[in-house]
């Protein structure tokens, strides 16, 4: 099921990435990359006022990135994409913005809100950190036997 995103909408729910940052939209989009990458699915963002606007050379072939320009705006472009939509049922969209919200629901198109899917963003992303971190081996019995008697073990527990 591919998702359709407000893309600075969820960047201002995100903990971890600012609007203020000039590398907000990019950043967002290495995170929508794992995402889709993980859930074998596709991403549309649209994002207010790039320049010249349209298709932007952050997309790739599962996360589609799009810039509103001239007098247009991400929210005008989501509606018009919601409208257009053959098969709305079958997307997700991702905004907290109501009016946006409003589109999608007279569509039957699946909603969460920015809040929403940003916690499941970071929630993977973390068990994908937890996973990718080695576990420390435990000593060996010989290694313990070693230290053991290196350096001793005081009736206190505390070495000797």
């Amino acid at each position: 099921m591919p998702y359709l995103i407000d893309g600075h909408n969820l960047i201002a729910a995100l903990p971890d990435i600012d609007l203020a940052d000039e590398n907000d939209e990019a950043e967002l989009v290495i995170q929508l990359r794992g995402f889709a990458a993980r859930q074998k699915t596709k991403c549309l963002v649209i994002f207010d006022g790039g320049l010249p606007g349209g298709a932007s050379r952050l997309s790739t072939s599962s996360v589609k990135v799009e810039f509103a320009a001239g007098h247009s705006s991400a929210d005008a472009l989501i509606k018009g994409r919601i409208r257009r939509a053959r098969d709305a049922r079958n997307w997700t969209l991702v905004t907290s913005d109501r009016d946006i919200r409003d589109c999608a629901r007279q569509q039957r198109m699946r909603q969460l809100s920015s809040e929403e899917f940003a916690r499941q963003l970071q929630q993977r992303s973390w068990e994908q950190v937890q996973r990718s971190e080695p576990e420390k081996p435990a000593p060996s019995e010989a290694d313990t036997a070693l230290w053991l008697r290196r350096f001793g073990e005081s009736d206190d527990g505390a070495g000797g």
